[in-house]
């Protein structure tokens, strides 16, 4: 026990000189030595701290090369802390101001990919995944040699996915709704086609086109009698393509069934 009491109350006179020194820090008007408490605040993690401190560094500092280290550090600070928006508003700050800087292709690259983390689920708004593609695109224009390539490729397809993923959501919706209060299956295939256009490399390619497939059946199948034979040719076209695309696709069985039906409407 005595043990135990004697460890806990060094760690509270470490951490009250610890915080002692942060307030000194806070309130003393020599900005080197603001400056460097607050790359040590950094090194140990205190996040916060070293963004308050590097928050008023910036200004003082103007036109120096501490200027420039202080604004790239409080991106960093704020990306540690996984405050990724407000990371990569200093991180576009420090690249537009410091184009050449020192730490310019790591504040283009955390910048992207802070964007990337924060990236919403494919249910919401997809604002913040494109703007994440965006930057981590342009890191990938200015530095293509750099080490963090791959990285940066890879988030990149991960997020065209999670849009891909998007759009098939929103086909299937419209398909689901089929003629309710219109021809929502025509839709389907408009938002199916542009999300195979846009992301022709997605793993949710063959679902799409799919869909298409599916799509395209259910409307000759509620058409006139009149249309039916022609809706049912752009069936059969719609069937090849995928069949030729897809071979050995899970869904062959379903879309056999689809050509099978077609058939019997199509005179050769």
């Amino acid at each position: 026990m005595r043990i135990t009491h004697y460890i806990l109350t060094i760690l509270a006179v470490l951490l009250l000189c610890s915080c002692g020194e942060y307030q000194r820090a806070q309130k003393s008007t020599d900005y080197d030595y603001k400056f460097d408490y607050a790359k040590r605040a950094f090194e140990n993690k205190k996040y916060v701290q070293a963004a308050t401190l590097l928050q008023e560094c910036i200004s003082v500092f103007k036109g120096t090369d501490k200027a420039e280290e202080s604004l790239y550090l409080l991106g960093m600070s704020h990306y540690e802390n996984r405050d990724y928006e407000s990371a990569g508003v200093y991180f576009k700050s420090y690249y537009g101001r410091y184009p050449r800087g020192k730490f310019t292709e790591l504040a283009r690259f955390y910048c992207g990919y802070g964007y990337y983390l924060d990236s919403p689920d494919p249910q919401l708004d997809q604002s913040g995944t494109i703007k994440a593609i965006e930057e981590l695109q342009g890191f990938l224009d200015y530095f293509p040699r750099s080490d963090k390539v791959s990285i940066a490729q890879n988030a990149i397809f991960e997020m065209q996915d999670k849009l891909t993923l998007k759009q098939l959501q929103n086909a299937q919706l419209y398909y689901n709704l089929g003629n309710y209060m219109g021809n929502n299956y025509e839709s389907a295939v408009i938002v199916a086609r542009n999300a195979i256009k846009d992301y022709p490399y997605s793993k949710y390619k063959e679902d799409l086109e799919m869909l298409v497939l599916k799509a395209r059946y259910q409307e000759a199948a509620n058409s006139i009698e009149e249309r039916k034979a022609d809706r049912f040719r752009d069936v059969i076209d719609e069937y090849y393509s995928f069949i030729n695309n897809y071979p050995d696709s899970p869904n062959r069985d379903e879309a056999d069934n689809i050509l099978k039906i077609a058939q019997r409407y199509v005179k050769e």
